[in-house]
């Protein structure tokens, strides 16, 4: 069983920043990336960033300049510090992973549930 739980989210006025986490538990036996997606009402999921284990990152460049990525192997966990938000950053957040759970796993994608994040006056 693999878990992933965003937390962070909330309503903050334009401008504003928040930090999102996603700690990710269960049987992690090798984690590979780590990212955000968001989908906003009506529209398709989006990638926001991402990291690799080996340090990659990638943005969209609609955050670039404005949101970092950042992971904490120890802990399993993988956060988005997001400034100077925009109204059009509403959207949920969704955490996502790809790990093995064990060695003889295959690779696999895991999806948390996401958490809303709400930019407005």
């Amino acid at each position: 069983q693999v878990q992933l739980v965003e937390s962070g989210g909330g309503l903050v006025q334009p401008g504003g920043s928040l930090r999102l986490s996603c700690v990710v538990s269960g049987n992690t036996f090798s984690i590979n990336t780590m990212g955000w997606y968001r989908q906003a009402p009506g529209k398709q999921r989006e990638l926001v960033a991402t990291s690799t284990s080996g340090g990659s990152t990638n943005y969209a460049d609609s955050v670039k300049g404005r949101f970092t990525i950042s992971r904490d192997n120890a802990k399993n966990t993988v956060y988005l510090q997001m400034n100077s938000l925009k109204p059009e950053d509403t959207a949920v957040y969704y955490c996502k992973t790809t790990l093995q759970t064990s060695a003889w796993d295959s690779v696999r994608m895991y999806w948390g549930q996401g958490t809303q994040v709400t930019v407005s006056s």
